[in-house]
């Protein structure tokens, strides 16, 4: 039997065929298509993430700006204007003619009991950008008096019109814009849900942020530290959660006085978040710090000589960190939403000032939420929308995390 001929070296170590050339073109291509696909698959794996963070920032960015993108100051009164509905916004007048620039027609109030309006057709008041309102600073910094829209009054264009109309003495006054109409004072919805941002958008994070740095910091302490330290620690932690919310409410308010600035109503309402919040943001970093401890960079940090405090604070709380966020994004729209509540109760900030809370006292009044459901729940749906984003937010987080730990 003839044992079969070995391959030829040549044939083993052959070496592969080079690719064919490419051009210039060609491999700009290649690079392209390749960013691309790697943009794609990115952008599907954190949309949610990019889209909690752009609304989250939307809002903040309109509340930092809210003085000029309203047209009117949040307290001013019209007080021959209760209830007004929306106003109009045409682009054709009575008489079927179309006009490139939008305007409104002034609403007269028909009938005091049942506030009824009708438009004054006679006279068109047009919509301009960056006209000129009440004074107000700028990011707090900037005097100015300019608003991102209101009315543009042209004497000249409605003088005739004015002049033969059967109207009242008042009819050259500019009529107001309120594009979600106005309340039982006269004032402007939207000026009000604008500024109200303000109040609800800054207690909420701030009553999360101190509670989240408290709750931490007694957690990583009571994980650490010894059994002693750590049942006091503990036991104080539930002997908070145990604590029924309404009364600790109660008794918080009763130590303030009974009319409050909005500086005080909002240091109230962070006061009670921080009540509230700190024992289970403490209750879960000191979990996390009792399964970290035992890890083996902790113990060769140990085994170094270094402080407790750093092993602590630079070693086991950065490995923790990603949860904690996770949480702190959760505690946000549920204080948000027990801003809202508090200030429904007549806890939070009182009248004149404005937030969402109060905003939403008026949708009490079944009457008016059937006639105008949308307009009275306007600040609804501005929490609903925070309150997504944030979820969105606190999930593209938590899946980023999880990506980068893979």
């Amino acid at each position: 039997m003839t044992n079969p001929q070995p391959p030829h070296v040549s044939e083993i170590h052959a070496p592969p065929s080079p690719p064919p050339p490419q051009d210039a073109w060609e491999r700009k291509h290649a690079v392209a298509t390749t960013r691309r696909g790697r943009a794609r698959r990115g952008f599907g794996r954190r949309w949610k993430l990019l889209a909690g963070l752009g609304i989250v920032v939307t809002f903040y960015v309109v509340a930092a700006c809210a003085n000029f993108i309203a047209p009117y100051d949040a307290s001013e009164q019209s007080r021959q204007e209760p209830f007004m509905p929306p106003t109009v916004i045409h682009f054709r007048d009575a008489q079927s003619q179309w006009h490139a620039r939008p305007f409104i027609y002034k609403l007269r109030l028909t009938d005091p009991l049942a506030r009824t309006y009708s438009e004054d057709t006679s006279v068109r008041h047009p919509l301009a950008l960056f006209t000129r309102g009440g004074s107000y600073k700028l990011f707090g910094l900037f005097a100015t008096n300019r608003h991102l829209f209101g009315v543009a009054y042209d004497v000249r264009q409605n003088s005739d019109r004015a002049r033969n109309a059967s109207a009242s003495q008042n009819a050259n006054a500019p009529q107001r814009v309120y594009l979600l109409g106005t309340d039982d004072f006269g004032r402007d919805r939207l000026s009000r849900l604008l500024l109200a941002s303000r109040f609800s958008l800054a207690v909420g994070p701030l009553g999360t942020l101190l509670a989240g740095v408290l709750g931490i910091f007694l957690g990583c302490v009571s994980g650490y530290a010894g059994r002693k330290v750590d049942a006091l620690l503990m036991r104080a932690a539930d002997a908070m959660l145990a604590l029924p919310v309404l009364v600790l409410i109660l008794a918080v308010r009763a130590a303030f006085p009974l009319v409050l600035l909005p500086a005080q109503a909002g240091g109230l309402l962070g006061l009670i978040f921080v009540a509230i919040g700190w024992a289970e943001m403490a209750r879960l970093a000191r979990g996390l710090v009792l399964g970290l401890r035992e890890r083996e960079f902790v113990l060769a940090a140990v085994s170094l000589g270094l402080t407790e405090t750093r092993i602590l604070f630079r070693h086991i709380l950065p490995n923790a960190a990603r949860p904690l966020i996770v949480q702190l994004s959760l505690m946000l729209p549920a204080f948000l939403l027990a801003e809202t509540a508090l200030s429904y109760l007549g806890v939070g900030v009182p009248e004149p000032g404005a937030s969402w809370g109060n905003m939403l006292r008026e949708a009490g009044n079944s009457t008016l939420l059937a006639g105008q459901p949308l307009v009275l729940l306007s600040p609804a749906f501005a929490i609903f929308l925070f309150v997504l984003g944030v979820r969105l937010l606190s999930d593209g987080l938590r899946r980023d995390g999880d990506l980068r730990a893979r």
